[in-house]
């Protein structure tokens, strides 16, 4: 009997032209770290009395749909994500073509999502996938990863694999010592780590249904929210977080100048904080910042990835 391991998984995607329903070509065969997207549907318990003290059989209830998608932050399939969970880029260029997503979007793609074990054999296709959230840390060193929070609407297991032949890309990946954050344009010093969150807070559209799905996830009020910590070297930061004016802030990992993923949060207001002593170490602050829609930029945040992928 053939085990599953995760060495050999797979992870498919294509986007979907109507809501839910699985198109028949166009899957791209994407680098993952790990996976809990897939389906569960629980059970109520009986309330059903006179029958004696043992309860009688559980009733199902509706089907979930849903699960965390952990992604190398990489300089081609990245743009994918992006696109999943921000809508379709302007792209422009000859080579490289930098591709430019921004926050807000009226309405975005949906996916269908095959995990694979090929060894079983089992298919799982998830049909009507959102990308709900991004969550993105920057450190000194390590791998750089993005984890997606996803919602779907159903899934499928079939004995063979519904992607056909997928497409691939050369992967390059983008590694924390090539990461920068910037404060209004300029380094910001002291810096010991850093993270920012993205969420488009999906509805769920809750229908009655007789197969338990849902029929869409919509997008409300996105969020755009992260900390800073940094040495405590001076008040300059403190300052500004006290003046209550914003600020702006850039996240970036670049390669080079024709490689490179650049996120921009163009308002961002700053807390004051406390700041704590511990012991005879350093001292540190902390700063748990949040964004606003910026009317110059007529958004809350700008991606642009830049690489010599033509189009997404």
């Amino acid at each position: 009997m053939a085990r599953a391991y995760g060495a050999n998984a797979l992870l498919l995607a294509a986007f979907e032209t109507a809501y839910g329903v699985a198109p028949a070509l166009g899957f791209v065969k994407f680098p993952f770290v790990s996976s809990s997207l897939g389906s569960e549907q629980g059970l109520i318990d009986s309330d059903i009395l006179g029958q004696g003290r043992d309860p009688a059989a559980p009733s199902r209830d509706v089907v979930k749909v849903e699960g965390d998608m952990v992604a190398p932050v990489d300089l081609r399939y990245f743009g994918h994500w992006l696109k999943a969970l921000l809508g379709a880029p302007a792209s422009s260029g000859t080579g490289p073509y930098d591709h430019v997503y921004g926050s807000g979007a009226m309405a975005l793609p949906s996916l269908a999502v095959e995990i694979g074990m090929p060894e079983v054999p089992a298919f799982f296709l998830i049909g009507g996938v959102r990308f709900n959230s991004m969550q993105m840390n920057f450190q000194r060193s390590g791998h750089a990863n993005a984890t997606f929070n996803a919602i779907g609407q159903g899934e499928t297991r079939n004995n063979t694999s519904q992607g056909g032949v997928p497409s691939t890309l050369a992967f390059k990946r983008f590694g924390q010592f090539q990461g920068q954050v910037k404060l209004d344009g300029a380094p910001l010093a002291n810096l010991t780590g850093a993270n920012l969150t993205y969420t488009n807070n999906l509805e769920r559209i809750e229908t009655i249904r007789s197969d338990g799905k849902i029929d869409g996830a919509d997008p409300t009020i996105a969020a755009l929210t992260g900390a800073i910590e940094v040495r405590f070297a001076d008040t300059a930061l403190l300052d500004k977080a006290t003046s209550g004016d914003p600020v702006a802030l850039e996240f970036a990992y670049i390669i080079s100048a024709t490689e490179k993923l650049v996120i921009e949060a163009h308002e961002v207001y700053l807390p004051k904080p406390k700041r704590a002593i511990s012991g005879p170490g350093g001292i540190q602050a902390s700063f748990d910042w949040r964004a606003a829609n910026n009317t110059a930029a007529g958004r809350m945040m700008t991606v642009t990835l830049t690489n010599d992928v033509e189009t997404y």
